[in-house]
């Protein structure tokens, strides 16, 4: 193979072109790492002063709470109450007690189901 190059220039060049010497693995690493010292001969003193400082003052107003009439409820608390006398956790006598009683602080007015049946001049009940 040749190649001649029509120009001022005169050369010729024949023959297959090679390259040699030129490795085909790279690799770059880090093999050693110098040791490092940082040494601290002294350290500057530092001083920390607060020279002035405004005086806070921290007031709360009295606060008055007062309950001048209490409020018109009627609470009803439930209640069940078990009193008896047991030997090794078994009943011999019990009585118990279960309803409900109320907490009425409003003018009281009997609901339809707390009106008794009226009572006569003697305290007997009309029907005995």
């Amino acid at each position: 193979m040749g190649v001649h190059i029509p120009q001022p220039f005169h050369s010729v060049l024949d023959g297959p072109i090679a390259v040699s010497g030129i490795p085909n693995a790279f690799s770059i690493g880090i093999t050693a790492i110098p040791a490092l010292h940082l040494n601290v001969d002294t350290l500057p003193v530092l001083h920390l002063a607060l020279d002035n400082i405004p005086k806070i003052n921290l007031g709360v107003d009295p606060v008055e709470l007062r309950l001048t009439q209490f409020p018109n409820i009627r609470g009803h608390l439930p209640a069940d109450f078990n009193v008896g006398l047991s030997l090794f956790g078994m009943d011999i006598a019990c009585i118990r007690l279960c309803g409900e009683a109320q907490i009425i602080t409003e003018p009281y007015h009997p609901n339809p189901c707390e009106v008794c049946a009226p009572r006569s001049a003697t305290g007997s009940t009309p029907n005995g």
